[in-house]
């Protein structure tokens, strides 16, 4: 047996979060911070939000998550052209030694999110360091991956989530205390989130925050098929290697919990009347003449009694509940725990889109995943097609399902606040 090897695994069960010179947009050559910021890729609802967010800023961060192009390649390349470019102009900057950077957001109403962000070593699903919930779509790995590929930079933090013990020892105590000092940089976006961020390269400083996140598992909040990219470029770089690491951010949601928001469904080519005809005889479907708030109050009701869904897309609202359990026997596996089973996003795929509505859930063309409420209805109103509303589900189930090594369906839950793209990016050939 080899004991070296054996010793180096076990001091690498935890979390080994790494510091790295950050790229940092320099204010002085940008119209704002704020105009040159973007949610996560998959948030930015396209092509009203992309057009606005490129229109914001030249330099907008989009230009590099979501460059537009004819072609896949030569979305990548424009990508990497514009990462070079701005390198060379000082728009982008490197910051001058290694660290790690405490990143806070704070909204209007009260919310106040503070976590760090670092390289974080990867890991395999099987080492139970980092513990996935969602399956990924292949195509969307494969976009990410070319991506990453071509900038050879990590361009925007994953979310993960921790539970902290609350000792004096431990990373928030670190985190709180750099939080009362003049901040690296701040700015206010437009949907009234406040961003701060300050750099830890204090020696113990650094080792405190090690040393407790080497203790620790964590839960992918957000960002899954960029950790599932992360993983595939490592495999394709012999290691060591700057590949062998991924940026994240992490919260201590003991001390700072999240939100949990649902990721609605959008079908193309599937109108409203098709789909609920579809339904007939196994679900209950009322119909609500009610604003978007209070059907929404509707569907939370209906989702405490079991699986429930709101259609929309035709003016109204229709509040899709009670499925037939014979129908429920007939197409959710019966090999997952009950928890999984019982799961709206589990019902909505195996049942619904797969035998009921014959939508592939990884067919672009025919399903969309949407985070903003509103947005789905538009959308679905605009272009004809079914918007399916779903009811956000409880983190502490989400992370007892991850910890049995059991994933959900793709796309069930948005963590939040998500991380802003554009305060700090990793390159990776620095």
């Amino acid at each position: 047996m080899n004991t070296a090897g054996h010793s180096e695994a076990t001091e690498r069960r935890g979390l080994e979060l790494t510091p790295f010179r950050g790229l940092r947009y320099d204010p002085d050559l940008v119209g704002s911070l704020a105009a040159v910021t973007s949610p996560p890729y998959d948030v930015v609802v396209r092509p009203d939000g992309l057009h606005h967010l490129q229109d914001s800023d030249p330099h907008n961060i989009v230009r590099l998550i979501l460059p537009q192009a004819v072609t896949p390649s030569a979305r990548n390349e424009q990508a990497a052209d514009t990462l070079r470019r701005w390198l060379s102009e000082g728009v982008l900057t490197t910051d001058p030694e290694p660290g790690l950077y405490v990143y806070e957001q704070r909204d209007g109403n009260g919310l106040l999110q503070r976590g760090v962000i670092g390289a974080l070593r990867l890991s395999d699903p099987s080492e139970g360091v980092v513990l996935p919930h969602e399956d990924v779509m292949p195509h969307v790995v494969a976009d990410r991956a070319a991506l990453m590929r071509a900038t050879s930079a990590n361009l925007e933090p994953l979310l993960l989530t921790y539970r902290g013990n609350g000792s004096p020892a431990d990373t928030t105590t670190v985190v709180e205390r750099i939080a009362e000092h003049p901040a690296l940089l701040s700015t206010t976006t437009e949907d009234g989130y406040s961003h701060r961020l300050w750099s830890v390269t204090d020696p113990t400083d650094l080792a405190r925050i090690q040393s407790d996140l080497a203790q620790h598992q964590a839960l992918i909040a957000d960002g899954h098929h960029r950790w599932a990219t992360y993983r595939r470029l490592r495999a394709e770089h012999p290691s060591p290697s700057p590949w062998d690491y991924g940026l994240v951010l992490l919260v201590d949601t003991a001390r700072y919990p999240l939100r949990v928001r649902a990721i609605h469904r959008l079908l193309h080519g599937l109108p409203v009347s098709d789909a609920l005809t579809a339904l007939d005889g196994l679900f209950r479907v009322q119909h609500l003449e009610v604003p978007l708030p209070e059907a929404l109050e509707a569907l939370a009701d209906a989702a405490c009694a079991g699986n429930a869904f709101l259609l929309a897309g035709d003016g109204a609202f229709h509040l899709v509940d009670r499925p037939d359990p014979d129908l429920l026997a007939r197409t959710i596996p019966a090999d997952r725990p009950t928890a999984w089973r019982t799961l709206d996003a589990t019902v909505l795929h195996a049942t619904l889109l797969e035998h009921v509505w014959l939508i592939p859930e990884d067919d672009p063309a025919r399903i969309a995943y949407i985070h903003d409420t509103a947005a789905t209805v538009r959308k679905a109103e605009r272009d004809g097609g079914t918007a399916v509303l779903m009811h956000p589900v409880r983190e502490e189930v989400v992370r007892d399902l991850a910890r049995q090594g059991v994933t959900m369906p793709r796309k069930s839950t948005s963590f939040g606040p998500k991380p802003a793209s554009g305060l700090v990016l990793r390159a990776l050939d620095i």
